[in-house]
C-alpha cells in the first residue's frame, strides 16, 4: 500500500509517500513557514517557494509533487489522543473527540486538525488514518499514569499522564528487539527519543510502563526550549508573577537548553562549550545528568535492564551527549565503547557490558503508514 503520510505544525507540513510492501519512503519533504512570509517546499535536497497561506494550500502543493492517484490511504500524526488507545480510521465521531482534545495540547493539536480537514478536502473518498502520539503509553499501569490530586477532579477533566512520542518508542523498541535476536516479550528497554522535544520510556515485555512526559509535552526531561519537570510551586509563582500565558510560554518556548544558555540546538551548545563558555556547560550538565536519572528511574521500575536505546536528532548524532547520559551507571552494568560511540554504533556498549546500549535511528513516518494498513486491514 501507498500511504501519505503528514505530520501538520503550526508552521509545517511534513509528508512522505510511503511504500509500506518496500518499507520505502518514494517522496520524502515538507512545507515550512505555512501562513508566514515566503513558505518554502524543500523536497529532495532542494527548495522552492509556495503559495501557502494555510494547510489547505500547503497540501495542495505537496500533492504538485506527489500523484493523487498513487495515495491509497492517509496516516496522520495526531499528538494527542486523549483516550485513544489505538490507531483509528477518521470519521465525524473522530474528529469530535480530536477537538475536546485539543485543549490538552493547544501547541499541537489544532495544527494536526488542520492537516486531517486539508486532507479530506483535498482526498476525497481517500481513506484516512489518525495516529496517535500518545497510544502506546496507554498500557502504563495506573500507579504510573495517576497524579496525587483529588480523584475526582482529575478523572472529570482528564488530568492524568499521557506520555507523547509513543509512535517513535514503539518503533524504536521493535527494532531494538530485532537488533538483539530476541524476542520483544522477553526484554527490558529504555528508550531515550533526544531531539529538540525529549522523552524516555520503560517498555517491559513490549509494552510502555513508564515515560517522562506526562499530561503535556513539557514534563520529564530538560529539552530545546521546554524545561521538563520543574516544582508545581514554581509554575504557581510564575503565573502570579507573570501572568498565565507568558509563564505557559515561558516554560514552552524559552526555558530548558535556550533557558539556561541561550540556545537550544546542541551543536550551538557544543560550540559555545569549545569557547568557553559556562553556561553552555552548565546546561549540558543538567540536560544529561537529567537523561541519567530517568534511566536509574526505569532500571529499578522495571526490576533490571536488557538494553538502551538512544534514537531522534541528538540520540542519533551526538556521542558527547551519549557519553554524559551513561556516565557513572558502571553499577548498572553498562560500559560504553567510547569508539563505537564516537562512529555511532550501531552497539555502543563494550562486549562485556550486561546491559546494552545502542543507537536506532527512528522512522515514525514508516511506523504511521504501518500502523494505516494495519487499521484498514482490519
Amino acid at each position: 500500500m501507498k500511504v501519505l503520510v503528514l505530520n501538520a505544525g503550526s508552521s509545517s507540513l511534513k509528508f512522505s509517500l510511503t511504500n509500506t510492501t518496500s518499507k520505502e519512503h518514494e517522496i520524502r519533504g515538507s512545507v515550512e513557514r505555512i501562513g508566514l512570509h515566503d513558505p518554502v517546499l524543500r523536497l529532495g535536497g532542494s527548495s522552492r517557494p509556495v503559495a501557502a497561506a494555510d494547510h489547505r494550500q500547503a497540501l495542495e502543493a505537496v500533492l504538485g509533487h506527489v500523484p493523487k492517484s498513487e495515495v491509497q490511504a492517509v496516516g496522520h500524526r495526531v499528538v494527542h489522543g486523549g483516550s485513544f488507545t489505538a490507531s483509528s480510521r477518521i470519521d465525524e465521531n473522530v474528529l469530535s473527540r480530536l477537538e475536546e482534545f485539543s485543549r490538552l495540547a493547544p501547541l499541537h493539536n489544532p495544527a494536526n486538525l488542520a492537516g486531517i480537514r486539508a486532507a479530506l478536502e483535498a482526498l476525497p473518498g481517500v481513506p484516512q488514518v489518525a495516529v496517535f502520539d500518545t497510544a502506546f503509553h496507554q498500557t502504563m499501569p495506573e500507579y504510573a499514569w495517576r497524579y496525587a490530586i483529588s480523584k475526582e477532579l482529575a478523572d472529570q477533566n482528564g488530568y492524568r499522564r499521557y506520555g507523547f512520542h509513543g509512535t517513535s518508542h514503539r518503533y524504536v523498541s521493535g527494532r531494538l528487539a530485532e537488533m538483539l535476536g530476541h524476542p520483544l516479550e522477553e526484554l527490558r528497554l529504555i528508550i531515550l527519543h533526544l531531539g529538540n522535544g525529549a522523552s524516555a520510556s520503560a517498555v517491559l515485555h513490549g509494552r510502555s510502563v513508564d515515560t517522562s512526559m506526562g499530561f503535556t509535552p513539557m514534563e520529564g526531561l530538560v529539552m530545546g526550549t521546554r524545561s521538563g519537570d520543574v516544582d508545581p510551586g514554581l509554575v504557581l509563582e510564575l503565573a502570579r508573577q507573570l501572568g498565565v500565558e507568558e509563564a505557559t510560554s515561558l516554560l514552552n518556548k524559552q526555558s530548558g537548553l535556550e533557558g539556561l544558555s541561550g540556545y537550544s540546538d546542541l551543536r550551538d551548545l557544543h560550540r559555545q562549550i569549545a569557547a568557553g563558555n559556562a553556561d553552555a556547560e552548565t546546561a549540558l550538565r543538567v540536560y544529561t545528568y537529567r537523561i541519567k536519572k530517568f534511566i536509574g528511574a526505569y532500571a529499578a521500575a522495571m526490576g533490571g535492564l536488557d538494553a538502551i536505546a538512544f534514537t531522534a536528532g541528538v540520540g542519533e548524532n551526538d556521542p558527547e551527549v551519549r557519553r554524559m547520559s551513561l556516565e557513572g551507571l558502571e553499577f548498572l552494568g553498562i560500559k560504553l565503547d567510547p569508539e563505537a560511540n564516537r562512529r555511532g554504533g550501531p552497539r555502543i556498549s563494550s562486549d562485556e557490558s550486561r546491559v546494552s546500549v545502542w543507537v536506532v535511528p527512528t522512522d515514525e513516518e514508516l511506523a504511521i503508514a504501518l500502523d494505516t494498513e494495519k487499521v484498514l486491514a482490519s
